[in-house]
C-alpha cells in the first residue's frame, strides 16, 4: 500500500507540472495564431495553433513529465484501489495551481484555496479508508466496451468541442479527464502483463483502448488549456478521471474500503470531488475579479 500512494504521488507531481508548462506553451503559441487571426469561426484555437504548441520546449518538457506519470500512475493503479489512486493522482490539482502562481502569473483567491485544502484533506480520508485492491479480472467483452467508449468520447468529445470554441474549455477539461479515467481502468484489466504474454498483451482491445484514451485525453487537455482557465480545465479533468473510474473499480473490480470504513471513503470520494468542482466554479472566470485577465498576458509576456 505504501508504496502505492508513493507511485500515485510521484505520478501527482509528474502531471502537476507538466500542466503548467503545457500551459505556458500552449497560450503562447494560441497568443501568435491569434494577433494572426488564425482562429476558428467559433473563437477556439486551429488546428495549427494547437500543433505548434505542442513544439514549444515548455510543452515538450511537459509531456516528458506526462509520459513519466503516466507510467507511475499505471503502477500505481494496479497496486491501489482506482478510487484511491485515480485521487490522488489527480491531486496534481495542488501543484498545478501552486505552480500556476509562479509561472503563470495566477493569483489564487482564498476561495481556491481553500477549496484546494479540502482536496488534499480528502485525500487523507481516502488513504486512511482504503483496503485491497480488487483483482481486476474481467470477460473480454468488457474490454471490446472499454475500446467503443473510448473511441466515442475521445472522437464525439472533439468534434463537439471543436464546434463549441471558445466555450469549451470546461467539457474539453472533463472530456479529457474521462479519457485518462478510461486509460486507468484499461491499465488495471490489461491482460498479458502479469506473467507477461506479448501476444495476449496485442490482442486485447484494452491495449488499443488505452492509446484511444491517451491520445484523445491529451489533445483535449491541450484544447482546454489554450482557451479557458489553467486550474479550472485541470480540475473538470479531476473529476473526470476520479468519478466513473473510482465507481467502476468498486462496481465491477472488486475495489474495497478497509472493514467499517466505507463511510470514510465516500466522504472522502465527495469532499475530493467537490473540491475539485470549486476549484473550477471560482477558478474558471479569469475575467471576473478586475485586473485580473489583463494581469495575466503581462506575466505570460515575461515568460515569452
Amino acid at each position: 500500500m505504501l508504496i502505492g500512494l508513493l507511485t500515485a504521488v510521484a505520478a501527482s507531481i509528474c502531471y502537476g507540472t507538466g500542466s503548467v508548462l503545457q500551459a505556458v506553451g500552449s497560450r503562447k503559441s494560441a497568443r501568435r495564431e491569434a494577433a494572426a487571426g488564425l482562429t476558428t469561426q467559433h473563437g477556439g484555437p486551429s488546428l495549427s495553433s494547437t500543433a505548434k504548441a505542442a513544439m514549444t520546449w515548455e510543452f515538450m518538457v511537459g509531456t516528458v513529465l506526462d509520459f513519466v506519470g503516466f507510467g507511475l500512475g499505471a503502477l500505481a493503479a494496479r497496486m491501489l484501489p482506482l478510487f484511491l489512486s485515480q485521487t490522488v493522482i489527480s491531486a496534481n490539482l495542488v501543484i498545478t495551481a501552486v505552480l500556476s502562481v509562479r509561472m503563470l502569473g495566477i493569483r489564487l483567491t482564498r476561495a481556491e484555496w481553500t477549496s484546494i485544502g479540502v482536496v488534499c484533506s480528502a485525500l487523507v480520508l481516502l488513504a486512511t479508508a482504503a483496503g485491497p485492491e480488487g483483482s481486476g479480472h474481467t470477460p473480454i467483452a468488457t474490454h471490446w466496451w472499454l475500446l467503443a467508449v473510448s473511441l466515442l468520447l475521445m472522437v464525439g468529445g472533439t468534434v463537439v468541442v471543436r464546434l463549441l470554441g471558445a466555450r469549451a474549455a470546461i467539457l474539453a477539461g472533463l472530456l479529457s479527464g474521462l479519457g485518462f479515467g478510461a486509460l486507468g481502468v484499461g491499465v488495471r484489466v490489461l491482460n498479458g502483463i502479469d506473467p507477461f504474454d506479448l501476444g495476449a498483451l496485442l490482442a486485447d482491445p484494452a491495449l488499443y483502448a488505452i492509446l484511444v484514451a491517451g491520445v484523445g485525453g491529451m489533445y483535449l487537455h491541450t484544447v482546454a488549456l489554450q482557451i479557458g482557465s489553467v486550474n479550472g480545465a485541470t480540475a473538470a479533468l479531476v473529476v473526470g478521471e476520479t468519478v466513473l473510474p473510482g465507481m467502476i473499480g468498486v462496481w465491477w473490480l472488486g475495489d474495497a474500503s478497509r472493514p467499517g470504513f466505507a463511510w470514510l471513503a465516500v466522504v472522502g470520494f465527495v469532499l475530493a470531488v467537490a473540491g475539485a468542482v470549486a476549484v473550477a466554479w471560482f477558478g474558471e472566470p479569469e475575467g471576473g475579479e478586475p485586473g485580473r485577465a489583463e494581469e495575466e498576458p503581462r506575466e505570460l509576456a515575461r515568460i515569452g
